[in-house]
C-alpha cells in the first residue's frame, strides 16, 4: 500500500487531473486516475501541485530582529550595517537559534522547504555560525538548509574575515561567500573575488557572493567572478546574487557580459522585495528600479532564481517569508506579464532556486523526493494572482502543515455568495 496519494491535482506544465502517488519518501507514480490505494489519500481536484519553494538567498542570523537594537528610521542598506553591527556584541548563540527557529517554522507554513542562508562570519566568536549548523541538523527532516559564509564587513576590509571564513569553512559551512563591492577599493574588491574563487576551488565548495550590490554601474565585479569561475573550472557552481548595478549599466557592455556569464554557467539570485526597496536611494526621479535585468538574463539562457533576502530585521521590516510575494513583486518590478513570463518567474522560486543549490531528487516526477505544497489556486498564473493559501505541505510522503482554504462570505439580502477570488 502507498503512504499518501494526491488526487486530480493541476501541474506547473499545465497538466490536469493528475493523481501522485508517494511511497517512503519519494513519488512512484503521477498518471490520471490511478487504481492504487493508500494510507491517506487527499482530494486536491483542480488544485495546483507545486515542488516545495526554494529561498536561494536568506540571512538567518539577522531575521526577527526589528527594532534590536531600534529602528532603522533611513531604511537604508547602509544604516541597517551600521545596526547589524550595533547588535552583534548582544547577540548569544541561544538567541539567534531561537529565531532562526521560529522562522523555520513560518518557512515551513508557507511551504518553503529549501533555503540558502548566509551567515556573517565577520564575528571572531562565530556565534551565527555555530547556532545555525545547530539549526541545520535539527531542522533537516523538514528544510534543506545550505549555509554561506559571508564576509559581512568584508574580506579583506575587516581584518579577520579571512581567517574566520576559513574557521566556518572547517566547521561544516557549505559554501563560500563574499562581498566584493563592500571592499575598500574597486581592486581589493576584485582581489576578493580571485582569493574566494581560488579557496572554493581548492576546497571543492561552491561559490555565492553578494556581487554589485549597488547602483553604480562601474561596479562590474561579476566579471571578475565569470572570469575566474571559468579560469577555475567552477562552471555550474558559482551564483552572483543581487547583481543590482548592471540595471544601471549601459546596454553595449551588458550585451557582452550576458553571453560570458551563460558560458560559464553562472547562476543569478535577484532579491526583488530589497533591491528595490533599498537600490535608487541617491535617485530624485526617474528613480531606478534598482533590480537586476532578470527578463534578458532568462532570455540569455541563464539560471536566475529569486531570494527573500531578508525579513523583519535592520534592513527589512515586513515580511512573513512567503516565496510566492517574491515572485509577485519579480514580475511587476521586471514587467513580465506575459503568460510564458509568469510562468517563468513562477520557476524562479521552484525549479531554478533548486538549480542554485544543487538540490537532488527534486521535482513532481517519479523518483523525485516527495516533497510538494498543495495551493489554493488552479494554475501558476493564479497562484502569483492570488498568493493563496498553503492547504498542505508534504515533505518525504508526510504532511507536515495545513491551512483550511480561505474564503469570504458575503451575507447580502435574501442570499450568501462566497467569494475566493479565484477567476473564472
Amino acid at each position: 500500500m502507498l503512504d499518501l496519494i494526491i488526487r486530480k491535482v493541476n501541474l506547473p506544465d499545465g497538466r490536469k487531473g493528475f493523481d501522485i502517488a508517494i511511497k517512503d519518501g519519494a513519488i512512484v507514480d503521477v498518471a490520471a486516475n490511478l487504481k492504487a490505494k493508500a494510507k491517506r489519500e487527499i482530494d486536491a481536484t483542480g488544485r495546483l501541485a507545486s515542488p516545495p519553494f526554494v529561498d536561494s538567498h536568506f540571512h538567518m542570523d539577522t531575521t526577527l530582529t526589528y527594532g534590536q537594537p531600534r529602528v532603522n528610521e533611513s531604511g537604508t542598506l547602509l544604516e541597517g550595517i551600521e545596526l547589524w553591527g550595533e547588535l552583534k556584541p548582544h547577540l548569544t548563540v541561544e538567541s539567534i537559534k531561537a529565531r532562526a527557529m521560529q522562522f523555520c517554522h513560518w518557512a515551513i507554513a508557507r511551504g518553503t522547504l529549501a533555503i540558502r542562508s548566509h551567515v556573517d562570519v565577520s564575528d571572531d566568536r562565530l556565534l551565527a555560525v555555530n547556532a545555525l549548523l545547530e539549526v541545520r541538523e535539527e531542522i533537516k527532516p523538514y528544510i534543506d538548509l545550505q549555509l554561506v559564509a559571508f564576509p559581512q564587513d568584508g574580506y579583506f576590509r575587516y581584518p579577520a574575515s579571512a581567517a574566520n571564513l576559513e574557521r566556518a569553512l572547517d566547521l561544516g559551512v557549505d559554501v563560500v561567500g563574499g562581498i566584493p563591492h563592500f571592499e575598500r577599493t574597486m581592486a581589493e574588491g576584485a582581489a576578493s573575488v580571485k582569493a574566494l574563487c581560488e579557496l572554493a576551488a581548492e576546497r571543492g565548495l561552491a561559490v555565492d557572493m553578494h556581487c554589485d550590490e549597488s547602483d553604480d554601474p562601474l561596479s562590474r565585479h561579476i566579471e571578475t567572478l565569470v572570469f575566474h569561475t571559468q579560469r577555475l573550472g567552477l562552471q555550474g557552481r558559482v551564483t552572483g546574487s543581487h547583481l543590482t548595478s548592471m540595471h544601471s549599466m549601459d546596454n553595449y557592455y551588458v550585451s557582452k557580459l550576458l553571453p560570458l556569464m551563460a558560458e560559464a554557467r553562472v547562476h543569478v539570485v535577484a532579491n526583488p522585495l530589497m533591491n528595490i526597496t533599498l537600490q535608487g536611494r541617491h535617485d530624485t526621479y526617474p528613480k531606478r528600479r534598482g533590480m537586476t535585468r532578470v527578463k534578458e538574463l532568462l532570455e540569455a539562457g541563464i539560471n536566475v532564481a529569486f531570494g527573500h533576502d531578508g525579513m523583519m530585521d535592520p534592513w527589512y521590516s515586513l515580511g512573513s517569508h512567503d516565496m510566492i510575494d517574491v515572485a509577485h513583486m519579480g514580475l511587476h518590478v521586471g514587467q513580465m506579464t506575459g503568460v510564458k513570463q509568469m510562468r517563468r518567474i513562477f520557476d524562479t522560486i521552484t525549479y531554478n532556486g533548486a538549480k542554485v543549490l544543487g538540490l537532488e531528487g527534486y521535482g513532481l516526477e517519479p523518483g523525485c523526493n516527495g516533497d510538494m505544497v498543495i495551493l489554493q489556486a488552479s494554475t501558476p498564473q493564479e497562484a502569483l494572482r492570488l498568493r493563496p493559501a498553503r492547504l498542505f505541505v508534504v515533505r518525504r510522503g508526510k504532511v507536515i502543515a495545513e491551512t483550511p482554504p480561505v474564503a469570504s462570505r458575503l451575507e447580502l439580502v435574501n442570499r450568501t455568495v462566497e467569494v475566493d477570488f479565484r477567476y473564472p
